[in-house]
């Protein structure tokens, strides 16, 4: 039985609970949160899920770590299936602390999808049951992708990082973004450290390659997305690619394949 209403999720009593979406491009879930902690795995398409604390997207085969309470809003350029787990409050010990994108194994991946097949209001002594127990003991050893863009609360930051976002080819350098945010150079590299984390640099790499993420999974070329992101060839954006994930972007896509 598959289970499409969050609402109708949340009142299951079992431990884990499989919510099975999909969704045609462009959609968009307005914030939202739920009482459960979730796993939010996309089986396919590239989901952004913007929370108070920046923006994760998450491509094929990966998964956004969603504590109980936060207040986040999903959206694609592209179609996209969102497969979630969510979990009682009372089987998050060993979970991550905060939001964060995990790469999902192959044995999680099929346990999800098994879950998603299977009746959701089952017993807490039977198969079903031993499959959530597998998927939470796999969640608690996710590793980390590298796949979130933090924002700031300064104003001169967010007037910055809005205009990244809306336009990440944007060249001006850091004394030019500076200028135009009001401030100093030296006071914007130092609010970007602060409260992102991340140089003006490394955070401006990071719009681009989600942004880019986002293009190639609704069908942009290589060469386009290297372009409209703010590269001066597909050679220059493969290596920055290659550098953030550890493979080309063809060959990211045909590991992670783009819906149908």
């Amino acid at each position: 039985m598959r289970i499409a209403d969050p609402k109708l999720a949340e009142r299951l009593p079992p431990v884990v609970v499989a919510l099975a979406n999909d969704y045609p491009a462009g959609h968009a879930i307005a914030p939202h949160s739920h009482r459960r902690a979730q796993l939010i795995f996309a089986e396919r398409g590239v989901m952004t899920i913007t929370t108070g604390a920046g923006a994760f997207v998450v491509p094929p085969h990966r998964a956004v770590w969603m504590p109980a309470g936060t207040v986040h809003r999903v959206e694609s350029r592209g179609a996209y299936a969102m497969r979630t787990l969510l979990i009682r409050a009372d089987a998050v010990a060993g979970m991550p602390p905060g939001c964060r994108v995990v790469t999902v194994s192959p044995l999680l991946r099929e346990v999800i999808l098994a879950l998603m097949a299977a009746p959701q209001d089952y017993p807490p002594d039977g198969p079903v049951a031993r499959l959530a127990a597998v998927a939470l003991d796999r969640i608690r050893a996710l590793p980390v992708a590298p796949l979130h863009l933090p924002r700031g609360t300064d104003r001169r930051l967010r007037r910055v990082t809005a205009r990244l976002l809306a336009d990440p080819s944007d060249r001006r350098d850091l004394g030019g973004w500076a200028r135009a945010a009001g401030a100093s150079g030296r006071t914007l590299a130092r609010l970007f450290v602060a409260e992102t984390g991340m140089t003006f640099r490394a955070w401006r790499q990071q719009a681009r390659l989600l942004r880019a993420l986002e293009m190639m999974a609704a069908g942009r070329s290589v060469t386009i997305v290297a372009l409209d992101v703010g590269y001066d060839s597909p050679s220059a954006f493969t290596a920055m690619f290659r550098r953030a994930l550890g493979v080309s972007p063809t060959r990211y896509f045909e590991q992670n394949p783009r819906p149908h």
